[in-house]
Parts: structure tokens; C-alpha cells; sequence
């Protein structure tokens, strides 16, 4: 039910990524990336550009969905100080948000339930607004960012960029939130001359339904971070993407080139992973297997809001949370699971999935009775 954590979306042991990755090992497992290049790099970044929204030109590969979100917000701080605003440093996002768990990305976590309170007196101190109000399917009204704008107007001689996690915010709650809420997002944004970031890591390659969650809003970030479902679940690969005029003004400041290469950055092995993995996407089935998959929750999980321990069950694309009026016993509701011969990994109050794309009708109705069981017996 969990996709390894949501990047598994084409099934594992898949025979066509397996082939292709066996070839590249004969060919190159790895190369330093500084200075020199290789052809699964070369084409993964045109086929990310190609993907992506006509803004979004320039590509940076990273080691992973957290150091995407860190590539992404140096690049913010160091496109404003090549524009000479070095003051503008500072980040402003959403509560309820996770962008991973390294320093930077811990810095834009939500402060209460980001899961990393040891560290708070360490991280660099960020702005916070209140979580998207409206639901998916609502319009947003001026008071739903009503504080996001005073933030903004208060703080923007300091802000680099806003950064959200578009439409559904994962980790830090599976909430699903209006895609009008990303349009009034951006339309500040410009006002207040601060970049856009979308984090993606968790939503791009169909996950919500559309290619990019940033679609649902016909909005374009930025700078928009990919990662999890990137290489089908495969290898470690991240990258984050912008637009022409981030990566050339970046460039044609000092010290004129963008400030960050790690050793793995560009792995032969995992871009051709990537190349796989979004050749299949592109090649197959996708849309109608997401839709399915939307269907198949939407009935599997409704016996759930039956139930009085269950406070909502929500569904969008290939996402299906149930949420409980309680935290769960770790220790007791993941034996249950496996004993009903699936893997779903609850966290706090929810217990959701995100399955791989090619599930099959039987097994996703197998794995929503489970939830379904296992949730009816706790309580």
C-alpha cells in the first residue's frame, strides 16, 4: 500500500528497468559530475524539461528529495544576491508542510508536528502562515491567505521565496487543500518579488492525478523539486528544476556558478533508472491507472466513515487517507496489518496509502477491506 514510500509507482522487479540498468553497468556505473557529462544525464535533463511547464529550462540533479528542497533554496538565496538583494534570505511557508530532514528542509517543516523539535534551536528560523484553509474543491477567498500576505508585505526586503508542497500536503498531514489556494500563492508572490517553490517530491509523476500537482492550479513555481517516483522507486535521484532566469542570473553572479556539487550528483545508474521510469510513464497507462485507482478507494475506503473511531476518509488521484479521531499504537495496528497480508505504514492520526500504479482491482479492494478491518478492530 505504500509504494516504498510512494516512488514504487510501476511495480517493483520491473523487467524493463532492470534490462536498461544492467546494460548502463557495463557501460558506466559513475563518473564525477564536474566538468564532465554523459548521455543519461544529457538526456534526462531534456526529457525533464520537455515534461515540466515551457518556463522551466534549467535542470540541477540531486541525491534525494530532501536535498532537492536544499538545492532549491540556495538557489533562491543566490539568484537574490546575484540580483543584489543579499538580505534576502529568509523563507516563507505553510504549518502542517514537510520538506524533508536535512537542515535546510527541516528549517520549513512545520514547527509543532515537523518531527524535529531536537533540533529547533539549531535550524534557521523561518515564516510560518497558517495551512491552507479551503478544501479541494472550494474556491479560496482573501481571507484564507489573509496572513501569507501580511507575512509577505512585512518581510519581503528578507524573504527569498515562498515554498509549499502543492495541493496535497503529505507528510505533515495528507491534507488535500484548493488548487485556487496556488493561484493567489503566485499572484503574491510577483507582487512581493519573492520566488515561488513548488515541492513535488511527493506529488509529481501522477500521483494526484495530473502529470504535476502544479497543474491542477495551472500555476508554474519558480523552481519545482522532483524526487521519490523519479527513478520508479529504483536508485536515490532527485532534481530540481527553474527556469531560465533563476539559473542565468545565478550564473552571471558572483562567484558565477551555482554554489552546490555533490560527488553522486548525475549517477549514470540512476539517471538511466530515471529515463526507464519515465519512458514507461509516458508509454503507458498512467491516467486510466490512477483514475482507477481513485475509483477503487473512493468505494473501498467508504465503509470506513461508518465507523466511530474514523473522523474522514479523503481520496485524491492515487492517495487515500483515513483519518482517526485518535493517534494510532504503532506497536499494535502494524502487526494487524500484516497479519491481513498488507503493508501500510500509519502514522499520528492517519492511516493511508499510495499504492503503486499497476495494483491490480483485487488487490487494491483486498487492501482497502484490510484498512477497513484493522481500523473497525482498534477501536
Amino acid at each position: 500500500g505504500m509504494a516504498s514510500w510512494w516512488s514504487v509507482i510501476h511495480g517493483y522487479n520491473h523487467p524493463i528497468i532492470n534490462t536498461a540498468l544492467k546494460q548502463q553497468i557495463d557501460k558506466m556505473s559513475h563518473v564525477m559530475f564536474g566538468g564532465l557529462t554523459h548521455d543519461p544525464a544529457i538526456e534526462l535533463g531534456q526529457q525533464l524539461v520537455a515534461m515540466t511547464a515551457p518556463e522551466l529550462q534549467a535542470v540541477f540533479l540531486a541525491d534525494s528529495g530532501s536535498v532537492s528542497v536544499e538545492v532549491a533554496m540556495k538557489m533562491a538565496i543566490q539568484y537574490w544576491a546575484s540580483s543584489g538583494q543579499p538580505n534576502k534570505q529568509r523563507f516563507l511557508t505553510v504549518r502542517n508542510g514537510y520538506h524533508g530532514d536535512t537542515f535546510g528542509a527541516m528549517s520549513v517543516c512545520d514547527p509543532v508536528n515537523g518531527m524535529h523539535s531536537l533540533f529547533s534551536q539549531t535550524l534557521a528560523q523561518q515564516l510560518f502562515a497558517p495551512a491552507p484553509e479551503p478544501a479541494f474543491d472550494a474556491p479560496c477567498e482573501a481571507q484564507h491567505t489573509e496572513e501569507l500576505a501580511r507575512l509577505l508585505v512585512e518581510h519581503r526586503d528578507s524573504i527569498a521565496a515562498i515554498i509549499i508542497e502543492p495541493v496535497v500536503q503529505g507528510a505533515g498531514g495528507m491534507r488535500f487543500y484548493s488548487p485556487a489556494y496556488l493561484r493567489e500563492l503566485r499572484a503574491l508572490a510577483d507582487e512581493n518579488e519573492v520566488l515561488l517553490i513548488f515541492d513535488e517530491v511527493a506529488t509529481g509523476f501522477g500521483r494526484t492525478g495530473k502529470l504535476f500537482a502544479y497543474e491542477h492550479a495551472d500555476v508554474v513555481p519558480d523552481i519545482l523539486c522532483l524526487g521519490k517516483a523519479l527513478t520508479g522507486g529504483y536508485m536515490t535521484l532527485a532534481a530540481t528544476v527553474t527556469t531560465e532566469n533563476v539559473s542565468r542570473t545565478i550564473n552571471q553572479g558572483e562567484p558565477g556558478v551555482f554554489m552546490h556539487g555533490p560527488t553522486f550528483m548525475g549517477n549514470p545508474l540512476a539517471c538511466t533508472a530515471a529515463l526507464s521510469s519515465l519512458k514507461l510513464l509516458q508509454e503507458g497507462k498512467w491516467q486510466s491507472q490512477v483514475q482507477a485507482i481513485e475509483q477503487g478507494l473512493k468505494e473501498g475506503l467508504a465503509p470506513c466513515t461508518r465507523l466511530a473511531a474514523v473522523r474522514q476518509a479523503r481520496v485524491l488521484g492515487a492517495i487515500g487517507v483515513v483519518e482517526l479521531h485518535k493517534a494510532v499504537d504503532m506497536a499494535t495496528i502494524q502487526p494487524r496489518f500484516v497479519e491481513a497480508g498488507v503493508w501500510v505504514r500509519p502514522f499520528g492520526k492517519l492511516v493511508y496509502v499510495m499504492p503503486p500504479f499497476v495494483i491490480s482491482p483485487s488487490q487494491l479492494a483486498h487492501l482497502c477491506r484490510a484498512i477497513t478491518k484493522v481500523v473497525a478492530d482498534i477501536a
